[in-house]
C-alpha cells in the first residue's frame, strides 16, 4: 500500500499541483522558491499531530486571494446553487493490492470493484456557502465602520479586506476530511461522492502516519549545543520497551551506582548500531572524530541529560560534541533523528503500525561538503530499506521523500526517482517526473542513455539553474565566464554614459548553468524544454567543401566560410534542417530563436567583412592587435611570424595555434583589469546579451 499522487490546491505557490511519487524514494528538486518547503508545510498541516490545523492567510495562493476577493466584494450575492468551496485542498491517492492488511483502509473505500484498487483521501481547510454569507456580510460592517473612521479621523487610512481577512479568516473557514470517489477513465477524485470522515467518526491515524525532519535543524557548534546528547537520551526511551535492546536496557538498570566508566561500556552496547550507521554515512574518521556516547550520571535524573555525545579525537581524548564541524553535527544528527522516527512508526506493542509510513526529510545537505552529500544519498535507502519492522511480525514498508538544492545528490540518485518542480504559468508550480523523459525520446534510446549517464556523471547543476548555456569544449569552458563578466562590465559603462537604469540582472548575479555538450547540444534540446529554463547554445558554423581524391569521387574537409559549401556541425543541421547555406550564413537572430523563444543557436556571423568559422578564427579577426603584440608571450601559438606578413585569420587559427586550451588561457593572462583590451566575438556577444534579458 502507498500514496501514488499528492494534489495540492490553492497553497502558497502550489495552485493547482499534482506530483506523483514513487513507492520508496521520491527526490524532490527545483530551484528556489518551487513549492518543495510548502509541500512539507500543507503535509503537516494537514496531517501532523498538532490538535488544531493552524493556516494564515499567506498561505493562501496568491491567485486565491484575487478570487476570493471579487467574490466577497462582488455587487451581489452568489446563489447556493451556483457557490462552490472555495479554499485550500489536499488529495493523497493510495492504491493498495490484495496482499495488504485492509482492515484499516476499507472504511474509507468508496468503491467495491476488484479493478479498482484506488482510494482518495481529502483534506479541506474552505469556506463553505454559510461561511462564504457570513464572511460577506460581517465585511460589509467592517468596510462601513472603516469608512466612518475615516470621515471621523484626518488621515485615517481604512484597513481592507486583506487586512480583515488576515486576523478573522478562521472564524468563517472550516477544516475537513473526506473519502473520495476515484474515477478509473479520468484519474481524478469526484468531489461530489465522498464520505465526511469526521462525521462519521473515522480516524485515519492507522491509515497514514506522517513525520518529517525539517530544514530548519537545531544543531549549533556553540558550547552550550547539547543535541545530539539530547537525541541520545530520546533514543534511549524508545528502545527501552525494545526486546532487541532489551539486555542492554536492563544491564544499564543495573549498573546506575557504578560508576561512569563501567555505564560508558553499556552505552557503547546500547548504541552500536546507530554508531554504526553514522560510519556508514562517513560522519567520522577514524582518531580524529570518532563518536562514542559515555555516561555523565554524576548527580544527574536517570532518563534526562545522563548521556553526552563526544568525539574520540585519540586514545586519551574526548571532545565535546560541539567540537566538530556543522556538517558533520548535521548528519548525525540527522542520523539520530531517523533512527528515532522509526522507533515512533513502529508505535507501542499494543498498536499496529499503519499502513503507511511517510516520512520527509528536507534539505539533507545542510552544511555539509560534496562528498558527505554523495556518502548520504548513497546510504540513505540501505538505512531505510528494510522499513518498519517489529519483533511481533507486524512489518510495514516505509516511502519518504527528501527534497534538495544539491547537486551533488542528485548526480547520484536514480533518474527515476526525481521530481523536478519548476515555475509554469499564472503563479504555478509544475512538478514533472524525470523518467517521463524515456518516453519523450522515444526510439532515440542511446540518445537518452548518453543524456542519463551525462547528467548524472557530471553536470546535475543544471536542474537548479535559472538559463543555461550550453558550449562545446574546453576554450568555451574557461572563456565564458570571463566573457560574462566583460559585458557586465561594457553594459555597465555604457547605461551610465546613456544615463539609464539596467533593467535586468549582471550575467554573473544570475543562476546560469555552463554546460559542456560536445557536438551534442541537439541531445539535450528535450531535456532543455523539460526544464523550461532559457537557454543559449554556442557553437562554430564550421564550414566545409569537397575536394576531388583518386578515382573521380570527392570528400569533405574543413575550410574557410567564403570557400565553403555547407557545414559538417551536427547541432545546426539539426536545428535548421531546411536552410540552405547561403541563408544559414545570414540567418538573423530572430531566425535562429527556436522553443518559444526560449532557445538561441549562435554561431558566427559576419563582422567587419569577415565569416569566421571557429571562435579562434573569429577572435583573432578582430583583436589581431592585440595577439600580435602578445604573441611572443603566448604559450598556444607557434609560427608566429605569419602575424607579420598579413596572413588571414583563418590560416591563422589553422596554422598557429598550438592548442585551443592554451590559446584561452593566454587570452585571460593578457587581459587588462576591465578586459577592455580586446573585443569579444558579435556572435557569442549578441547572445550572451540576450540571455540576460529576463
Amino acid at each position: 500500500m502507498k500514496i501514488f499522487k499528492i494534489e495540492i490546491e490553492n497553497y502558497r505557490l502550489l495552485k493547482d499541483f499534482s506530483m506523483d511519487l514513487e513507492k520508496e524514494l521520491s527526490l524532490v528538486i527545483g530551484k528556489n522558491n518551487t513549492g518543495k518547503t510548502s509541500i512539507l508545510s500543507v503535509l503537516d498541516k494537514f496531517l501532523g499531530h498538532s490538535e488544531k490545523v493552524k493556516f494564515t492567510f499567506d498561505d493562501f495562493n496568491i491567485d486565491f486571494n484575487k478570487s476570493l476577493k471579487e467574490k466577497i466584494e462582488a455587487a451581489e450575492d452568489i446563489t447556493e446553487d451556483d457557490y462552490k468551496g472555495l479554499g485550500i485542498r489536499l488529495r493523497l491517492f493510495i492504491d493498495y493490492t490484495v496482499t495488504d492488511n485492509l482492515s484499516s483502509i476499507s472504511r474509507v473505500m468508496m468503491d467495491l470493484d476488484p479493478d479498482n484498487n484506488v482510494v482518495v483521501l481529502g483534506f479541506d481547510y474552505t469556506l463553505d456557502y454559510n461561511g462564504y454569507t457570513r464572511l460577506r456580510n460581517d465585511f460589509k460592517e467592517f468596510e462601513a465602520k472603516e469608512k466612518q473612521k475615516k470621515q471621523e479621523k484626518q488621515g485615517y487610512q481604512p484597513r481592507s479586506l486583506t487586512d480583515f481577512l488576515k486576523f478573522n479568516h478562521a472564524a468563517y473557514f472550516k477544516t475537513g476530511k473526506r473519502s473520495l470517489a476515484f474515477d478509473p477513465a479520468t484519474k481524478k477524485a469526484n468531489e461530489d461522492t465522498s464520505i465526511d470522515l469526521e462525521l462519521e467518526k473515522i480516524s485515519i491515524g492507522d491509515i497514514i502516519n506522517f513525520k518529517y525532519i525539517s530544514a530548519k535543524r537545531d544543531v549549533a557548534n556553540k558550547d552550550i549545543d547539547k543535541t545530539l546528547s539530547g537525541q541520545t537520551s530520546r533514543i534511549y526511551k524508545r528502545t527501552e520497551t525494545n526486546d532487541e535492546q532489551n539486555k542492554a536496557v536492563e544491564d544499564f538498570k543495573d549498573k546506575l551506582s557504578e560508576t561512569d566508566t563501567h555505564l560508558s561500556g553499556i552505552y557503547k552496547t546500547l548504541f552500536d548500531g546507530i554508531v554504526k550507521k553514522v560510519k556508514d554515512f562517513g560522519g567520522v574518521k577514524i582518531n580524529e572524530s570518532e563518536i562514542e556516547i559515555i555516561s555523565t550520571l554524576q548527580h544527574r535524573e536517570l532518563l534526562e541529560g545522563n548521556t553526552t555525545v563526544v568525539y574520540k579525537h585519540d586514545a586519551d581524548n574526548h571532545l565535546p560534541e560541539h567540537y566538530n564541524g556543522l556538517g558533520y553535527m548535521n548528519l548525525i544528527s540527522m542520523i539520530f533523528e531517523i533512527e528515532i522516527l522509526v522507533h515512533e512508526f513502529k508505535r507501542e506493542k499494543d498498536k499496529k503500525p499503519a499502513d503507511i509510513n511517510l516520512l520527509f526529510i528536507e534539505e539533507p545537505e545542510a552544511h555539509t561538503h560534496p562528498q558527505m552529500q554523495y556518502v548520504f544519498i548513497k546510504n540513505i535507502k540501505k538505512l531505510l530499506e528494510e522499513g518498519i519492522k517489529r519483533d511481533d511480525g507486524e512489518n510495514r514498508e516505509l516511502q519518504y521523500i527528501i527534497t534538495t538544492h544539491s547537486a551533488h545528490i542528485v548526480a547520484d540518485s536514480d533518474f527515476d526517482t526525481i521530481k523536478y518542480l519548476r515555475k509554469g504559468i499564472q503563479n504555478g508550480i509544475v512538478a514533472r517526473n524525470l523518467k517521463v523523459l524515456k518516453d519523450e525520446y522515444d526510439t532515440e534510446t542511446t540518445q537518452y542513455q548518453f543524456l542519463k549517464q551525462y547528467l548524472t556523471i557530471s553536470r546535475a547543476e543544471i536542474f537548479f539553474a535559472d538559463k543555461a548555456i550550453l558550449i562545446e569544449g574546453d576554450t568555451e569552458r574557461i572563456l565564458v565566464p570571463t566573457l560574462m563578466r566583460k559585458v557586465d562590465i561594457e553594459e555597465e559603462k555604457r547605461l551610465i554614459a546613456a544615463g539609464e537604469q539596467d533593467e535586468h540582472l549582471p550575467l554573473l548575479s544570475q543562476h546560469i548553468s555552463v554546460i559542456e555538450v560536445g557536438a551534442y547540444s541537439q541531445i539535450f534540446e528535450k531535456f532543455i524544454d523539460f526544464l523550461g529554463i532559457k537557454s543559449l547554445v554556442i557553437t562554430d558554423i564550421d564550414a566545409i567543401r569537397e575536394v576531388p581524391i583518386d578515382g573521380g569521387k570527392t570528400k569533405r574537409e574543413a575550410c574557410s566560410v567564403i570557400d565553403g559549401i555547407g557545414t559538417s556541425n551536427s547541432a545546426i543541421l539539426y536545428y535548421f534542417p531546411q536552410t540552405d547555406w547561403d541563408n544559414l550564413k545570414q540567418l538573423a537572430i530572430n531566425n535562429r530563436l527556436l522553443k518559444e523563444e526560449k532557445l538561441l543557436i549562435a554561431y558566427q556571423i559576419v563582422e567587419q567583412e569577415y565569416h569566421a568559422r571557429s571562435f579562434e578564427d573569429a577572435f583573432i579577426h578582430i583583436n589581431k592587435e592585440f595577439v600580435n603584440d602578445n604573441k611572443e608571450k603566448f604559450e598556444g601559438l607557434q609560427n608566429k611570424e605569419l602575424f607579420e606578413n598579413g596572413t588571414g585569420a583563418y590560416e591563422l587559427a589553422e596554422r598557429c595555434i598550438k592548442k585551443k586550451t592554451h590559446f584561452a588561457l593566454d587570452i585571460l593572462y593578457h587581459s587588462n583589469d576591465d578586459f577592455s583590451n580586446w573585443k569579444i566575438p558579435a556572435y557569442i556577444k549578441e547572445g550572451l546579451l540576450w540571455l540576460k534579458k529576463d
